[in-house]
């Protein structure tokens, strides 16, 4: 890898900005509502808002809340506001976090720890469904505890009675998601946590997608299900703030029942020169600006606004899904509760659509078991739903004619489907080995059309080569390289 000489002189501030401007034209235009996930938009003003908090808060530390009790008063506030919001009372408590992914780490250890302390357990499982957030086998494997993957039933939904049948003496939480990432879907909670009481376990809601949305959903009388501190049997809930509570990443809340349990999570030492060191989550420092922005902009919206917000991301949403459902060919996976959900077909190749999506300025995310393409409806889609329900019906047509190209591309996977079933497990590895490497090799990124690489990716049996050729395309974009354009 080349190396990058560290600066010897200084540049003016235009110059460096204009440069990291010209990086971002590289970048996905979300403005214009033609992504499907990874930002939450909802105007020119709330930015404006969530900027100005954010900078306000900019230098402070929350390692050191002495230091900075504003910035502790405005967490704990958020906190509260939170716990009122999903059915908790003066009891539950919290923590802001980097994200949902340390939301889902830090409920994770709590869980490994009160099995560790208060039970005993050796070696801790947790029994999640299969469609639950990979952040619980990252979490899985940072703190050596066993995550149980449970098929789910076909709507998608977890299935209560496996999940029951699943439990071990070793079993220390099961988890629900409300609504899973994939399909949009939420668990049965209520059943799944009145199993978790009644066996004296732990359970987690994952409402990273749905906390700031669900509980809006409901007050505008579509129908969901129990899923919050309501239910006795749920000891501890995830939320992120920076999906649809509209905030500045990187923001979300871990929720604990009550106090005693939040003390699992935290961390303190006693012994260093440096004096007494503690700290609540993951993180020594802790960034204010997020924490700032996010009570300003809760403030800023109340109730009213995020209800006017949410009822139109719900028109959208159910507008795009019944939308999706009259194009021959296509089908909303499942009955999604809220505006995340999946597209899928028993005809075509969804891969294919998302290149000819992807050739018309859209971004939808690719997903597998079964292929589908995901979609985040937010407020910024109202504008662009009827545009994007004309690009999807071209976008199938396309699909549907047949070429020299998609015939060629079809055989190659076939071929290869083929090659890893009577091929020996040494041979297919090698192979893959190779194409790993030609992948990650190129300085071009990944090429235009993804359909071969995600059908192939879907089918291949031995898991672990898949696992290498993804660690080498991070390990390769994980690089420097240098600028070629």
């Amino acid at each position: 890898m080349p190396t990058l000489p560290f600066p010897k002189a200084s540049r003016p501030k235009e110059e460096i900005l204009a440069s990291m401007r010209a990086m971002r034209d590289h970048d996905l235009n979300w403005q214009n509502g033609r992504v499907f996930g990874l930002v939450y938009h909802i105007s020119d003003e709330i930015d404006d808002l969530l900027k100005e908090a954010h900078n306000m808060f900019f230098s402070e530390n929350g390692l050191n809340p002495t230091a900075f009790p504003s910035l502790s008063k405005l967490e704990n506030e958020v906190i509260a506001m939170a716990a009122n919001l999903l059915g908790g009372d003066e009891h539950v408590v919290g923590t802001f976090t980097s994200g949902g992914t340390e939301s889902l780490l830090m409920a994770v250890k709590t869980a490994r720890d009160v099995g560790r302390v208060k039970w005993a357990i050796k070696e801790p499982e947790i029994i999640v469904p299969s469609t639950a957030h990979p952040a619980f086998d990252k979490a899985g494997e940072y703190f050596d505890v066993n995550i149980v993957h449970v098929p789910v039933r076909s709507d998608l939904r977890a299935d209560v009675k496996a999940m029951r049948d699943a439990i071990t003496k070793s079993t220390i939480m099961m988890v629900g998601s409300a609504p899973s990432y994939p399909h949009g879907v939420i668990d049965p909670i209520r059943e799944l946590a009145d199993i978790a009481q009644d066996h004296g376990i732990l359970f987690h809601t994952d409402a990273c997608v749905g906390g700031f949305m669900l509980p809006f959903v409901r007050k505008l009388s579509y129908p969901i299900p129990d899923f919050d501190f309501s239910i006795p049997g749920v000891t501890s809930i995830s939320a992120d703030l920076h999906k649809y509570a509209y905030a500045a990443k990187p923001a979300s809340l871990v929720l604990y029942r009550t106090s005693e349990l939040r003390r699992y999570q935290m961390f303190v030492s006693t012994e260093w020169p440096g004096g007494i060191y503690p700290s609540p989550g993951m993180a020594g420092s802790r960034a204010g600006g997020p924490v700032a922005a996010a009570w300003a902009l809760l403030n800023y919206l109340g109730e009213e606004g995020y209800l006017n917000i949410t009822a139109v991301v719900m028109r959208t949403a159910k507008k795009l899904q019944e939308g999706i459902n009259t194009i021959r060919g296509l089908k909303v996976l499942s009955d999604p509760e809220m505006s995340v959900f999946a597209i899928a077909s028993d005809k075509l190749d969804v891969y294919e659509l998302a290149d000819e999506l992807s050739l018309r300025g859209w971004h939808l995310d690719r997903q597998h078991f079964p292929p589908s393409l995901h979609m985040t409806v937010n407020y910024v889609h109202e504008k662009v739903a009827d545009e994007f329900l004309k690009d999807l019906a071209e976008a199938v047509e396309a699909v549907r004619k047949p070429g020299l190209r998609k015939g060629a591309s079809k055989l190659a996977v076939n071929t290869a489907n083929f090659l890893t079933r009577v091929l020996p497990e040494k041979w297919v590895s090698n192979m893959m080995s190779k194409a790993s490497l030609s992948l990650a090799g190129g300085d071009e990124g990944l090429p235009e059309r993804m359909a071969p690489i995600y059908g192939l990716m879907g089918t291949l049996p031995n898991r672990g080569d898949l696992k290498e050729l993804v660690l080498d395309l991070m390990d390769n974009i994980n690089k420097y390289k240098e600028d070629s354009r």
